[in-house]
């Protein structure tokens, strides 16, 4: 039995519940599908077995907590990490490079990996309090698009309730060509940089 699977069945028989506490743990990094509980919550409000408001609150509310608890980790944990990546090899230069970074993407960042390229948010929750990214703002980007991808996202599986999969695997598949080509953007901007 998929993961996918399993969350669909508890999904139905433990509700908000479940569906709060998996985009929590989501959120902080552990690697659940977020998107694919979303688009089944959308699909449960479709059949009338879950509210809609309840479901957007209560999504909302676990993706935030669990994105604030990343950056949490970063920000308090994260020291530990730094300086032992600082003893490396030109670690402190790229210690400041990743700092400059997400001061400088921050905002976009934050926002664009809550609902667009949400493979990324994990990481960008943790490196976010590692750089010092002051915490109101990322709190401010984060809700702004928490609430944006939750409702994005049960909506499409509110609208598209009896093709949930496909549009699951669709959206997955857009959120990683979405990091592909981000990735290979920035090394063709460092190979032209050099």
């Amino acid at each position: 039995m998929k993961l996918s699977d399993y969350l669909l069945g508890a999904l139905g028989i433990y509700g908000l519940p479940l569906l709060f506490v998996a985009l929590l743990v989501g959120s902080v990094g552990l690697p659940l599908p977020a998107s694919f509980l979303l688009l089944a919550a959308g699909s449960f409000v479709a059949q009338d077995e879950l509210s809609m408001w309840p479901v957007l609150g209560l999504a909302a509310a676990g993706a935030i907590l669990g994105d604030n608890i990343g950056y949490a980790l970063g920000r308090w944990g994260g020291h530990r990490v730094v300086e032992r990546f600082r003893r490396r090899g030109n670690g402190s230069n790229k210690i400041a490079q990743a700092q400059a970074f997400a001061k400088r993407w921050g905002a976009t960042g934050i926002f664009l990996t809550r609902w667009l390229i949400t493979p990324l948010g994990p990481w960008l929750n943790l490196t976010s309090g590692m750089a010092g990214y002051p915490w109101m703002r990322f709190l401010f980007w984060d809700v702004l698009g928490e609430f944006l991808g939750v409702f994005i996202y049960v909506t499409l599986g509110r609208v598209f309730n009896d093709r949930v999969l496909a549009m699951e695997a669709l959206l997955g598949d857009l959120s990683w060509g979405i990091v592909a080509l981000l990735a290979t953007v920035w090394l063709g901007w460092k190979l032209i940089k050099s």
